[in-house]
Order: C-alpha cells, then structure tokens, then sequence
C-alpha cells in the first residue's frame, strides 16, 4: 500500500509540474494591451479554463495523498529508519560467528629500531620565530667588527 502511494504521489507531482508549465501566464497578453493589440489581461475565456482545473484536482489529490502517507507513516509499527533496522537485524541473526582475536607469537625484536626513535627532517622550514635572526648570526668569514 505504501509503495502504491508513493507512486501516486510522484506521479501527481509531474502531473501538477507539466499542467503548471503548459499554461499561459497571467501576464502573457499584458504586452498585447499596451502595444494595441485586441485582448485583456487574462483573456476571453477568463481564468477557469480546462488547464487551471485539471491543476486544482490534481492539487487537491497532491495535498490529501500527503495526509495520507504522514499519517500511514506516524502509525507504522516497523523500525524508524535503516539504522533501526540495521540493530535489529543485526540482534537477531544468531549465525554471526563471534570474532576472536589470538596474541601474536613472535617477539619483538629490540635490536631494530622503531621509526619513531629516528630525527625527521622536514621539508617545511621552521616557523619565522624559531628562525635565526640577523644579530644571531656570526659574522661573514673576513669581516671584522
């Protein structure tokens, strides 16, 4: 039933979307009252043609469908969301072997040493205050004070 819904409602959405685009807008024929043209505003046939009806029913089916699926969906007995279900999946599936985790045998061997031991040199240099300034300096070779 829920599936039926849902595609109803999708499919009166595009039905509202495509009836919406087809019409003539109110202000099409404004143009046509200022340039001479023989017309109103909003046209002979007024603004309840076929088209602004069809949209009003659909509208209307739009709008109670949707009452429908907020109300089928505030009454489910089902889980909430996927997460949900995704516990309660995993609650009940007694065929879930249990992970075990053996100690490792071998030794370490304290005679290499670990990476974190040795200095890094790093590409990037120093920040600007733990750079040597000019008076930290020694003097060039030759030049004498």
């Amino acid at each position: 039933m829920d599936i039926i819904l849902l595609v109803l409602h999708v499919a009166l959405a595009l039905g509202i979307i495509t009836l919406v685009l087809l019409q003539k807008g109110a202000g099409a024929n404004a143009g046509a009252v200022l340039g001479g043209g023989a017309g109103s505003v909003f046209g002979a046939s007024g603004s309840s043609n076929f088209l602004s009806k069809t949209t009003a029913i659909l509208a209307t089916a739009f709008f109670i469908n949707s009452l429908v699926l907020a109300y089928m969906a505030s009454h489910r007995e089902a889980p909430g969301s996927v997460v949900d279900e995704i516990e309660q999946f995993q609650q009940v599936d007694p065929t879930m072997p249990e992970v075990t985790i053996e100690p490792l045998d071998q030794a370490i061997d304290e005679d290499v040493p670990l990476p974190f031991n040795e200095p890094v040199e790093a590409d990037v240099p120093p920040p600007a205050s733990e750079q040597t300034t000019p008076t930290d300096m020694p003097p060039p070779a030759g030049v004498t004070e």
